[in-house]
């Protein structure tokens, strides 16, 4: 027996009233963070992100106020299931009560509420008393203005106590969080269901077949289920997905496997099997190949149920199940497919044939969808057996039929019924076909249009096409009577429609012009199309062509034919090639829609005049132009001619006042652009990227709709056009590898920009100060903007620093580098929005990164990389939302700044990831330590030698970097914000494990004894590794990866952690130590084998090296915390954060005696004093000397000079350390407010004596 199911609101908009929500979480997490955060409910979190169940749990980016956010209660109203885990201080805390609050606000109506009573008393809770009445006892002093909140809050809890929860007493964590997890994971997956079983048909009958075909067993086995189009496979396979689903460790159903795979996208039917185990590393999956890869290797151990509906060939069938050994003990794969020899093909042990349905089930399923209940209403039941006769128990045709006949009167039945009755039973197409008849006229063409054009495409784009087309409206009523289909597809709307509709629909057209494809009106299938234009008998009915073929075909065709196409409106051609006898002389001047890619000719025909043109799509062909004289396009809006590699010249834009979108990449051979493209009003994107023989552009453009503008690799351009006007709506400027020698002037009007790349151009030698006023931009790339030869002698007039004249400014070499030739950032202040900024490869020096970098306040990625500097300004240390941050190949810096950990939450918990590879004359690390210990710190510094010159750093390193991980306590951890639970890791040149690893051997693995009965752990690890060479391959892969992954794996497990670097890179053993929270092992366990792998990949294979020399581990106890900051205090002399020298050091040194200790403060005290004051004289005296100065310049100058003042005096700053918060805004002050706005007032009246007539730089520098 076959079935079906349909959901009433497919029908009425009522249905959607009644419709579930859409839930975006699964299941929101409420607890206390103090009592649970870093232990119980980390672990908690952790087994249902395993398990594939979406949580939500307090993001540490959501500030907290004192109520609570609306996000939060966002989150809570759309999440299916809360649990609230009651803790000892739960009550304690406002914010939780509020939320508590709303969730049972929510889950009342909305899903389903579990409370866990966590080391407390139901009783304490239900009648608040113990801790919880301490906590009201507060509450009730603090809002005795509001009471009323507390007697809510008192409420809720009483509320939450009666419910049915779980209590943690004489439970082991372990066995309670797996309690709480099944009981989600049933909750989850008894709504998580493909159909709706109260709307089935035909369901006992086939469940008990299929639950004989799935019965559970340790065998993996392939199940075939197989029968005609429209039959009801798809609704079997998801009814058995739907009832077995749970037994299962992954679950997966991929719908539409023949039609994914014609378009070339099984890879993202692979990823959406592998996503739930790979989670972020998804994009490892690159192509097919790397799949398949992924699905043998990762699911060999896993109890799976794959579902693959509509397989129509062999090799989509091995892309996901090839063997049996692919998938683990118990595993079911179930195909369906509408060819029996495919199931025999493969030997399925089990194969099910679906069949029409029986009278009975058939009544049922047409009166379901004609009167949406089970039986026929009073007075059709005669009626409706007709038409169930009359659809020979076809399930998709009943439901079209029964859909068509919804709300119809009696008489108009009968009208129906005695069309039917004219229709052979057996005829399929015209039981569909009933259906389309009763569509009007445009929503007939509309239907047409789609099955023979647009299925498969974004449904924004089809309603475009079609209303270019005059086909207005029309696809959600297709929708409604089931002849079109909507689905998701990356967020993406797709118009769809079954196999069946699609066919009645070609059966529709050939009807029109049975014996010749050239008299009907739509031709999509090559053999009609190769005949109409090989033959010449087109005629004036065409009014869409559509041939796209899937490899490169050549033809010889008789174009004459397009003379008698007098109605066409829609052409597609693709992949193929015309021959140069049969180029086009004539094209329909009726077209609305042109794409032909790769076209043969070098010219459109020139009596082509296409006014209703709405789009010309003509990739990767032979057009050297388009158009010889003026044309008129008035309604075209979309041209793309990229990859038109002998294109010249543009047409002109004056008769194409629509177009929003020009496309022009990769056209190498185009010289000029019209200028009368600097007028189209209209223009959302203009994409000129490649376009390497571009020289110029307009010199304005007042393109007031321009969101994109790209000119990516045009190495002939060497200037911007102008903006005449603020531009709102200009988002993305990508300039990207153009040899442009400066920035427009008028930059500053795109006030909407967010992107800004000027990567590798070579002959930019500066930022313009306009940039400044850039308050939305978010991103700015300038890497690779170095040195250039070229570089004109007057390039200083750029920047509009003041200096006297030209001879002066030659010998002001160290004026902002201008005169050596390296590019000039310059100030960053008013990027209020900027996040990400690439300065790399830039050839910057000491002093060239502005100091008031701080004012950046939202960034949060930083590459420095590939630079000439020293050491870099204390400011970048305030970067307080910096999370990245990137020095690579820095090979003459010297020392970094202190950092205030970016991303901090309420909690203090932050995190930052530091990359100073190939920093070889690096000698101090900055200070790593995170207030209140809590951070995530991930260090890497490959090859920087200069870090283990002095004989034991590399161990005040490692210890300082574990100390930080474990200062704040290990009851008080919580998850990185990566994919892993690590504290910290650093990778550091060194072959010694610090002794502190109680565990080491020489080789790539070790066995730990585990204490009794232990079941969470810390971990710390570490593994000294050379370059090494590939284990058993002697010739490896010539396209193995370049890149190499090193890995610790506990056991038989997954890796806890690794990290990756390039292959050819170490030219030193190194050191790589990582520190692991709360490490989940078998309490039966007393052995575990820890074991470090080093390997890289070709796609498929997993290619092993050697390198790994030795390894140490240690379990980590609470009381190792403090032993490292015992070893810290005594080891303080090597401090890995200053200068041992130091003044910021000495105040850490305690003395045992009182008297010592004291006279230990004032010596240091003593010390500060006449520290901090020799470096303020002699910043103070510069103050004074270069004021003398100012006063013998004009107006103009003092600027300049000013200017200067504030550089040198920042620079000097930098170079003496003066790097502590306090020290830096009194400068900042002092340099902002002083010097600036009163300095030469305030000075004057010491200057009595005329300055000495020399230029400011000989002075200073005498």
């Amino acid at each position: 027996m076959a079935l079906s199911t349909q959901r009433a609101s497919a029908f009425h908009p009522s249905a959607d009233q009644s419709a579930p929500p859409q839930w975006n979480y699964d299941v929101f997490l409420s607890f206390r963070g103090v009592d649970t955060r870093n232990n119980f409910v980390s672990h908690l979190f952790h087994e249902l992100q395993h398990r594939g169940i979406k949580t939500f749990k307090d993001d540490p980016k959501l500030e907290r106020g004192t109520t609570i956010s609306s996000e939060l209660f966002k989150a809570i109203q759309e999440s299916r299931l809360a649990i609230v885990v009651l803790s000892p201080n739960y009550a304690s805390s406002s914010w939780c009560l509020d939320e508590l609050t709303k969730i049972l606000q929510c889950m009342k109506s909305n899903g389903t509420l579990l409370p866990v009573f966590y080391n407390v008393d139901p009783s304490d809770v239900r009648k608040q008393s113990g801790s919880f009445a301490d906590a009201f006892a507060e509450h009730e002093k603090r809002f005795r203005e509001d009471i009323d909140k507390v007697k809510r809050w008192r409420d809720a809890l009483t509320e939450v106590a009666n419910l049915a929860g779980i209590d943690s007493k004489n439970q082991c964590e372990r066995k309670l969080i797996e309690k709480i997890v099944e009981w989600v994971w049933r909750k989850v997956h008894r709504t998580f269901k493909l159909l709706d079983t109260t709307e089935l048909v035909g369901i006992k009958f086939t469940r008990e077949q299929m639950n004989l075909l799935v019965a559970p067993t340790d065998d993996v086995r392939f199940v075939g289920i197989w029968g005609m189009g429209g039959i009801g496979k798809t609704t079997i396979a998801a009814l058995v997905h739907d009832s077995i689903c749970m037994q299962f460790e992954v679950s997966c159903f991929l719908g539409n496997v023949r039609e994914v795979s014609q378009r070339g996208n099984l890879v993202d039917l692979q990823r959406k099997l592998l996503s739930p185990i790979l989670k972020e590393q998804i994009t490892d999956v690159r192509d097919e190949q790397s799949g398949t890869y992924f699905i043998k290797s990762c699911l060999c151990n896993k109890k799976v149920l794959l579902i693959l509906d509509d397989v129509n060939e062999s090799s989509q069938l091995e892309k996901f199940a090839k063997e049996k050994d692919w998938f683990g003990k118990g595993s079911i794969i179930i195909i369906t497919t509408r060819d029996e020899r495919l199931v025999k093909k493969h030997d399925m042990e089990i194969s099910y044939k679906v069949e029409v349905l029986g009278d009975d089930e058939a009544l049922e399923l047409f009166s379901l969808n004609a009167f949406k209940k089970f039986e026929p209403e009073e007075g059709f039941l005669e009626l409706s057996k007709c038409f169930v006769n009359y659809a020979g128990g076809l399930p998709l045709a009943l439901k079209i039929l029964g859909c068509s006949m919804y709300k119809r009167d009696r008489d108009e039945w009968k009208n129906e019924l005695d069309k039917l009755r004219k229709i052979p039973e057996t005829e399929i197409f015209d039981l569909l076909k009933i259906s389309f008849d009763r569509l009007d006229e445009m929503n007939k063409n509309i239907f047409l249009d789609v099955a023979f054009f647009h299925k498969g495409k974004g449904k924004n784009e089809v309603i475009g096409i079609l209303d270019s087309c005059d086909r207005y409206g029309g696809i959600n009523a297709l929708v409604e009577k089931s002849l079109l289909t909507i689905d998701i597809s990356y967020n993406v709307n797709i118009v769809g429609m079954h196999d069946l509709i699609q066919e009645m629909a070609f059966e529709i057209i050939r009807q029109e012009s049975p014996e010749e494809p050239g008299g009907r009106s739509r031709l999509c299938h090559r053999n009609d199309i190769i005949h109409v234009m090989i033959n010449n008998t087109a005629t004036n009915k065409i009014q869409g062509i559509a041939l796209s073929m899937t490899e490169l075909e050549k033809a010889d065709w008789n174009c004459e034919a397009f003379s008698k196409m007098i109605n066409l409106k829609f052409l597609e051609v693709d992949n193929v090639i015309i021959s140069p006898m049969s180029i086009p002389k004539i094209l329909p001047n009726s077209l609305r829609i042109m794409k032909w890619n790769r076209y043969s000719s070098k010219f459109l025909p020139s009596n082509f005049q296409p006014t209703k043109l709405v789009s010309l799509e003509m990739q990767d062909s032979k057009l050297v132009g388009l158009w010889d004289d003026k044309i008129d396009l008035p309604n075209l809006k979309y041209m793309d001619l990229s990859g038109s590699q002998n294109l010249e010249t543009t047409p002109n834009f004056t008769g194409i006042p629509k177009l929003e979108v020009l496309n022009l990449e990769r056209c190498e051979n185009l010289v000029e652009i019209h200028p009368s493209i600097a007028f189209l009003k209209w223009l959302t994107d203009l994409i000129l990227n490649r376009c390497k023989s571009v020289k110029g552009l307009p010199r304005e453009v007042e393109m007031d709709s321009l969101v994109h503008f790209e000119v990516e690799d045009c190495s002939k351009l060497k200037k911007i056009p102008e903006f005449s006007r603020q531009m709102e709506k200009l988002s993305i400027l990508n300039l990207r590898g153009t040899p442009i020698e400066k920035l427009p002037s008028s930059i500053g009007r795109l006030v909407g920009l967010t992107l800004l790349d000027v990567s590798n151009c070579e002959n930019l030698w500066g930022l313009s100060s306009e940039i400044c006023n850039l308050k939305s931009l978010q991103e700015l790339t300038v890497n690779g903007c170095s040195y250039s030869d070229k570089r004109p002698e007057n390039s200083w007039g750029y920047l509009k620093i003041g200096m006297p004249n030209k001879s002066k400014r030659n010998k002001s070499r160290f004026w902002w580098g201008l005169q050596r030739k390296a590019f000039v950032l310059g100030s960053l202040y008013g990027l209020w929005s900027l996040k990400y900024l690439n300065v790399s490869d830039c050839g910057l020096c000491e002093g060239d990164i502005p100091v008031d970098i701080d004012c950046l306040s939202s960034l949060e990625i930083l590459d420095l990389s590939r630079n000439n500097f020293v050491s870099l300004p204390a400011s970048i240390g305030c970067l307080t939302k910096l999370w990245s941050f990137s020095v690579r190949g820095c090979q003459r810096l010297q020392q970094l700044p202190h950092f205030r950990f970016g991303l901090v939450d309420n909690e203090g918990f932050s995190s930052i990831y530091m990359h100073t590879d190939d920093c070889t004359s690096l000698k101090t690390l900055p200070n790593l330590s995170i207030k209140g210990g809590r951070g995530f710190v991930s260090l890497s510094c490959v090859n920087c030698s200069g870090l283990v010159e002095n004989d034991g750093y590399d161990d005040s390193i490692i210890l300082g970097m574990l100390w930080t991980a474990l200062d704040w306590g290990l009851l008080q951890v919580r998850p990185s914000p990566i994919p892993t639970t690590s504290a910290f890791q650093i990778v550091t040149p060194g072959s010694r494990i610090p002794e502190w690893f109680n565990n080491q051997t020489v080789g790539d693995s070790l066995i730990v004894e585990l204490p009794p009965c232990t079941t969470s752990i810390w971990i710390a690890f570490c593994a000294v590794f050379e370059e090494g060479a590939p284990v058993d391959h002697p010739n490896p892969p010539h396209d193995l990866s370049t890149y190499f992954r090193i890995e610790c794996r506990p056991g038989e497990g997954r890796p806890v952690h690794s990290f990756g670097i390039n292959k050819g890179h170490l030219v030193s053993p190194h050191l790589w130590v990582s520190c692991v929270y709360h490490f989940v092992v078998d309490k039966e366990c007393s052995q575990m084998k820890i074991s470090f792998h080093k390997f890289s990949e070709d796609g498929i294979n997993r290619i092993y090296w050697s390198g790994i020399k030795k390894c140490g581990f240690r379990l980590v106890h609470k009381q190792d915390g403090k032993k490292l900051n015992q070893i810290m205090m005594m080891n303080h002399s090597i401090n890995i954060s200053t200068k041992a020298t130091s003044p910021h050091n000495s105040h850490n040194s305690v003395d045992a005696s009182g008297s010592s200790h004291q006279k230990s403060l004032c010596r240091k005290s003593y010390a500060l004093s006449k520290w901090f004051l020799t470096k303020l004289v002699k910043i103070f005296s510069l103050f004074l000397t270069t004021a003398v100065f100012i006063k013998s310049f004009n107006n103009s100058e003092q600027w300049g000079c000013i200017g200067l003042l504030i550089w040198r005096v920042t620079t000097l700053i930098s170079y003496l350390g003066l790097a502590p918060s306090y020290f830096s805004l009194l400068l900042k002050s002092l340099i902002k407010t002083v010097i600036l706005k009163r300095a030469a007032k305030f000075l004057q009246p010491l200057l009595k004596t005329p300055p000495p007539q020399t230029s400011a730089h000989e002075y200073l520098k005498g």
